[in-house]
């Protein structure tokens, strides 16, 4: 149940770095929106990761934790941002996924 609320908690940090693309290029109240979702994302995720941390070692749960907001981070920026997803970026990219997942099998 804990790698469960792990993930999500990552998945909450995807959604903040969305929300921040999101206020980057904006003002006014659309801009106090999207910061209020980055602050509420952001404190739900180090919530979700203080639970998740009461059973899974702090070794492995952090950087599955940022691992996943990396990755996500990346994704968003490519798919929705437009940002370039040259070969190094991807190949990069893949080392993390394959270092989340290893140290997700030695856990």
């Amino acid at each position: 149940m804990n790698w469960i609320i792990l993930i999500f908690a990552g998945l909450c940090e995807v959604a903040f770095t969305y929300c921040l693309g999101r206020a980057k290029g904006v003002t006014g109240y659309e801009w106090w929106t999207w910061t209020s979702g980055f602050a509420a994302f952001y404190v739900l995720s180090a919530i979700l990761l203080a639970k998740a941390t009461q059973t899974l070692p702090l070794g492995t749960a952090y950087p599955v934790w940022t691992g996943i907001g990396a990755v996500g981070a990346v994704l968003v920026g490519i798919f929705i941002f437009r940002e370039p997803a040259t070969f190094w970026r991807l190949f990069f990219l893949t080392t993390l996924i394959a270092s989340i997942i290893g140290l997700k099998t030695i856990s």
